[in-house]
């Protein structure tokens, strides 16, 4: 295909996720310009192939899909319309695809103000990990126009396993999305509670692993997450400090609906005292780590 026919795509965002969703576009024959606040991730994404851009506005410039895969809405707010924003070059008829997790009235308000510039904007939070995004494996939870869903499905089928489609306007991805993070902030904090509670009682928690995990008793998130304690490794996949955010976002959104969520609340302090102990940045496993640290009790790989 020459270059010139190619559909242009800019990534904005070339952390753990974007990167991989870069990469699977690249790989399924777009024409692919990766933005990112850090030089060597976007020099790391040129030397597999891509191009890169200085400013989310240079990134934009001709393109016929922007994706934007930040950690929140202020920062997504800030690529559309701050200094040097995409809205300013992404050309009319174009899609903004959204991808950070937000309160969904924040979706429906930035959407509304791209919208009347005549761009389009893709309501579409994103689930599966680095790896998955890597393999264009994702599970892409997207609301939006008709016109909008048209220009953006290209791109979406090369990133996605699973293309959900939630609605006709922007709100709707971002609700399903944050549903979604209520359970998953639960299960980790539930999963960290019980390894760390297994391990008190003098258990070998390799083999409460494996019985979870045969068990009625298991979640994705145990599955996924405590091999990290099991191995005393705490590099951060997703950090501490994402569940902070998303569940705080939960408590905003159930105390304007007046809805009791009682479970995610207690779930929250969980991450906020494991990030007040120093580990906000590090793997989300770390609540079981702050469990350990507050009873004295010894998991792999900390101090004693």
């Amino acid at each position: 295909m020459p270059e010139s026919s190619k559909t242009r795509v800019a990534v904005i965002g070339l952390g753990s996720m974007g990167f991989g969703m870069a990469t699977s576009l690249l790989r399924a024959g777009f024409e692919v310009i990766g933005c990112d606040v850090a030089a060597d991730s976007v020099a790391r994404f040129v030397q597999g192939g891509g191009k890169g851009a200085k400013t989310p506005k240079e990134a934009a410039d001709g393109a016929d899909i922007a994706v934007s895969v930040v950690v929140n809405a202020a920062q997504t707010e800030t690529i559309l319309f701050g200094e040097n924003g995409v809205a300013e070059t992404l050309p009319k008829g174009s899609v903004f695809v959204s991808s950070a997790t937000m309160d969904p009235d924040v979706a429906r308000r930035l959407a509304k103000q791209l919208e009347a510039t005549g761009r389009h904007y893709l309501d579409a939070p994103i689930s599966g990990g680095a790896q998955r995004a890597a393999q264009g494996e994702l599970t892409i939870l997207a609301s939006g126009s008709a016109a909008a869903f048209a220009k953006a499905r290209p791109a979406l089928d090369a990133m996605a396993a699973k293309l959900y489609e939630l609605g006709d306007a922007a709100g709707q991805g971002a609700a399903f999305k944050m549903i979604n993070q209520l359970l998953a902030g639960v299960h980790i904090a539930a999963a960290s509670e019980a390894i760390a509670f297994a391990a008190r009682q003098g258990l070998d928690i390799r083999k409460v692993y494996e019985v979870i995990t045969a068990s009625a008793g298991n979640s994705w998130m145990f599955e996924n997450r405590m091999p990290h304690v099991l191995d005393g490794d705490y590099t951060p996949r997703s950090a501490v400090e994402i569940f902070v955010k998303d569940l705080g976002i939960i408590q905003d959104m159930a105390r304007n609906a007046r809805f009791p969520v009682p479970v995610s609340a207690a779930a929250l302090q969980m991450f906020l005292m494991t990030a007040a102990a120093g580990m906000g940045r590090d793997d989300d496993a770390s609540v079981a780590r702050m469990y350990a640290r507050v009873t004295g009790t010894k998991l792999p790989g900390e101090p004693k």
